[in-house]
């Protein structure tokens, strides 16, 4: 008996179709995403790294958010990439402005100037520049980083104070060193205009160490005291 061939046998080949619209305008917000985090390169400030980092996460976002309910997911990344340039851009030129001021005015100090992750300046200063041991009176080397700081500031930002201290004498010896130190600091910058209403002070004593206080350099380290500045207006 003759047997046919077994061609009929085999499976359909089904042609490759396009990727619906959605899909393909999904993938085109990723790649806006990935643009905008490429664009927060070293030659970008804090601010154009902000705006195009939140430019690129807004566009995912909103063509999402517009695919799942029913909108056009195209137009929805545009407006999404919009508003995450906004969001992104919420650390303003003046707080880069007071940030580069702020570091050159501590250059090769030891003082660190930085933004936080919630767009705060934060000024890190350690022990051995602000107070001698045990002592809440602000070194003269202070001075000139604080001068610094309180130039300009006006009534949208705010300033935080907080004092800190090694782990040696105890906490009723630590907490209020800590107090006083950021007291100190709240004081001198009221002498240099700073509305006193807009600065709040803290200590922490030695609860909040940053190194190893069984050594002399850890605990150097942990004397330190900590000024935030943060731009309401933004």
């Amino acid at each position: 008996m003759h047997t046919p061939p077994c061609t009929a046998l085999a499976p359909a080949v089904t042609p490759a179709r396009p990727l619906p619209a959605r899909p393909r305008l999904l993938r085109l917000a990723l790649v806006l995403a990935c643009a905008g985090a490429l664009g927060a390169c070293e030659n970008m400030s804090e601010r154009q790294r902000g705006t195009a980092t939140g430019a690129g996460v807004g566009a995912v976002a909103g063509a999402v958010i517009g695919s799942a309910t029913g909108g056009k997911a195209g137009q929805s990344a545009v407006i999404g990439g919009a508003l995450g340039a906004v969001v992104g851009n919420l650390w303003s030129k003046r707080m880069e402005d007071k940030r580069e001021a702020v570091a050159q005015a501590a250059a090769g100090t030891g003082v660190e100037v930085v933004r936080t992750p919630n767009n705060e300046l934060m000024v890190n200063v350690p022990a051995d520049f602000s107070f001698d041991v045990g002592q809440a009176a602000i070194k003269p080397a202070m001075r000139p980083v604080l001068d610094q700081f309180a130039q300009g500031l006006d009534a949208n930002m705010q300033v935080r104070v907080v004092g800190h201290t090694d782990s040696t004498g105890g906490d009723a010896i630590n907490q209020p060193l800590s107090v006083e130190r950021a007291a100190s600091v709240r004081d001198y910058l009221a002498g240099r205009g700073v509305n006193t209403g807009r600065i709040a002070i803290s200590g922490r004593g030695a609860a909040e160490p940053v190194a190893d206080n069984n050594t002399d350099a850890g605990r150097a380290q942990n004397r330190r005291v900590q000024i935030f500045l943060r731009d309401n207006a933004g």
